[in-house]
């Protein structure tokens, strides 16, 4: 047998800890998708419940899929504020324990470990500094940032005064910019003045100020300053946040928003048909991030959790932002790329910050290093998973999640990943090549999604980034 026949029916069975501490077995999987399928309104009417309601749900599930009938609706009569099932409901248990652990382009750059009270207070005074700026509830506010807290920042910012966000992920150009603002008649665009990305630096303002002239005179631009780096700048258009930030005030009371109320827009991928951006409600998406984060990542207390996508896509706000947050987890923003130093970076962050949790994409690892050899094979075991099942979670495209414990030639084609085309290293060939190249290292237990497929409940069932 040659040796690739050999990798492909080796298996990596979870250690007998990991099995007995589980959230969920293939058995009790099982047993939830046939109650999730045969009776959805009490399944969904229980998990429901692990979110704090302002005024609880009394009708779980009232979808019509009849031509030219077609409602979906999904704890209707419920209101809520995802900000505060995010925030303020952990402040008094876990108001010292990191929410987020931020990782920076450059490895020699500080990391920021920022508390649930912390994440607590900025998220308030960018609540203000956009409710000065003249958002209100229903506003739509458009989010250009590289992957730096303030993106958090402004996500659960614009969840707490009931604004909708749409995000652009930070590699797309003025004019994908301009059809996203326009699209959604945004008030602000949050943007910062670079994004430091594999050593580079994108002038993200640049682009803002190169798009906004396609806009509206009316629209305004917040700037993060990131770098420091040179700026134009348009007096009563453009606003400092770093300055307006120092005075903001920091409590923001949260808005009460009914479950079916919009929480954000996302343009889809991979086609070029209008309209492009998917609306996402409120109650049934927080729920299904909030459960699925737990049971798919067999996420406990005090682990550390690491998604490597860009809250630029749908991966990045279910399970970077909203689902480990409604959690209580320590999530971690990564704002390089894995070939920065060089390909060992993926692995080096595991190690610092003891990851527990690493979810990826298939093309995104183990990145081999420029002799061929497989980094990965320097780093431990990072990922304590559920035994020996693939799970299936229902995100907009579904969600193929390879468990460890799967064999590795079970791992999902990376040519399924089209939303990746868009992004990292279309600027970098030879780091094309070696991850085109690499294989499963026989040390890395990953958690790695390419596909989704499966229902959907509580949002639109859509092809999106992610």
């Amino acid at each position: 047998m040659t040796s690739a026949a050999q990798a492909e029916t080796k298996v990596y069975p979870p250690s007998a800890e990991v099995v007995a501490r589980a959230h969920v077995d293939a058995e009790k999987y099982a047993r939830m998708y046939e109650e999730s399928v045969s009776d959805p309104e009490a399944f969904w009417g229980e998990h429901g419940k692990r979110i704090d309601w302002i005024k609880p749900y009394t009708k779980v599930k009232d979808v019509n899929f009849d031509f030219g009938s077609v409602k979906i609706n999904w704890y209707a009569d419920g209101t809520l504020n995802v900000s505060a099932n995010c925030l303020d409901r952990h402040l008094k248990t876990r108001g010292d324990q990191t929410a987020i652990i931020w990782e920076p382009d450059d490895p020699n750059e500080a990391a920021q470990h920022i508390t649930y009270a912390e994440l607590h207070r900025r998220t308030c005074r960018m609540a203000n500094i956009l409710e000065s700026l003249g958002v209100r509830k229903g506003d739509r506010v458009v989010i250009y940032l590289p992957m730096i807290p303030e993106a958090a920042y402004a996500m659960l910012a614009c969840a707490r005064i009931g604004a909708i966000h749409s995000i652009v992920f930070a590699g797309f150009s003025p004019d994908a910019l301009a059809a996203r603002i326009n699209g959604c008649d945004a008030k602000v665009v949050i943007t910062a003045d670079e994004a430091p990305r594999g050593g580079r630096k994108t002038p993200l303002k640049s682009n803002a100020d190169a798009a906004l002239l396609h806009c509206k005179d009316t629209v305004k631009c917040l700037v993060v300053k990131r770098t420091g780096g040179q700026t134009t700048w348009i007096d009563g258009r453009d606003f400092d946040y770093n300055e307006m930030a120092l005075e903001a005030d920091d409590y923001c009371a949260p808005a009460e928003m009914n479950a079916e109320d919009p929480l954000f827009i996302l343009y889809t991928s991979g086609s070029t048909g209008q309209p492009k951006g998917v609306v996402h409600t409120t109650g049934g998406y927080l729920v299904y991030a909030s459960m699925t984060h737990e049971i798919t990542f067999d996420y406990h207390d005090g682990d550390i959790y690491w998604c490597t996508a860009d809250v630029g896509w749908v991966t990045g706000h279910s399970y970077i932002v909203y689902g480990p947050l409604a959690n209580g987890a320590t999530t971690l923003m990564f704002e390089g790329v894995p070939t920065y130093p060089d390909a060992s970076r993926f692995w080096q962050v595991c190690e610092k910050h003891k990851v527990n949790q690493f979810y990826t994409a298939p093309h995104r690892d183990p990145r081999v290093d420029g002799s061929g050899q497989r980094v990965c094979r320097k780093m431990r075991p990072v990922v304590p998973a559920h035994p020996g099942h693939r799970g299936r979670a229902h995100q907009p495209r579904g969600l193929d999640v390879v468990l460890r414990g799967c064999r590795q030639g079970e791992m999902p084609d990376r040519r399924h990943l089209v939303a990746d085309r868009d992004r990292w290293p279309h600027d970098d060939p030879p780091a094309r090549r070696a991850c085109d190249q690499a294989r499963l290292g026989d040390e890395a237990f990953l958690w790695c999604s390419a596909r989704r497929s499966g229902p959907a409940v509580g949002r639109r069932n859509h092809r999106q980034r992610g």
